[in-house]
């Protein structure tokens, strides 16, 4: 009778290491999958910078810094070694388009030109599904690393070499809130 329960035991463990293992490898391939659809939309983005670039640059002559910032962004982000350095640089292509996109609304000229018009859209539509993967790739990266810091499954993750996923996370400086100065002038006193 206690080899039967001892036995029945031994089953339930490994039936249980055996759901977790498999269940730690879905949510592993989860996360791997968000940071594909993420590749995916930078891709995008990173097509279209050179085009807005070279549209752009003819009626921005005074704004050549800005335009070098966002291509030298862009490359340090196409370039990138690892995850960690390519999310940084992503940040700072982010906060780039970001000034770029700022500045053109100094120029009439530019908010008139087709062209310039139709590559803003697309890359605001880009920006607007790169933000929608990212929050995917946190959920996934939340929904492993739940798992993987849980007891008992971080035992199981533990034996077989799962680690925690990195966030992707916004930059220092774009999580300032800004300052809005609402007031028309001086009190009266």
């Amino acid at each position: 009778m206690a080899d039967t329960i001892v036995l029945i035991v031994v089953v339930l463990l490994i039936g249980y290491a055996i759901v977790t293992y498999n269940s730690l490898v879905s949510v592993r391939n989860q996360v791997d999958n968000a940071w594909r659809q993420i590749d995916v939309q930078l891709k995008r983005r990173h097509d279209l910078i050179p085009n807005l670039v070279e549209a752009v640059k003819g009626y921005m002559q005074f704004e050549r810094d800005t335009l070098t910032q966002v291509v030298e962004a862009r490359a340090r982000a196409v370039s990138a070694p690892d995850q960690t350095s390519r999310i940084q640089a992503e940040n700072q292509l982010t906060a780039g388009l970001g000034k770029l996109l700022a500045v053109m609304e100094n120029y009439p000229q530019l908010r008139s030109d087709e062209n310039v018009l139709r590559l803003q859209e697309e890359l605001t539509t880009t920006e607007n599904q790169i933000a929608f993967a990212r929050q995917a790739y946190n959920d996934a990266v939340l929904t492993l690393n739940t798992r993987v810091q849980k007891f008992p499954s971080n035992i199981i993750a533990h034996n077989f070499g799962f680690k925690e996923a990195e966030y992707f996370k916004v930059a220092p400086e774009d999580q300032a809130v800004p300052k809005v100065d609402l007031s028309l002038g001086t009190p009266h006193a």
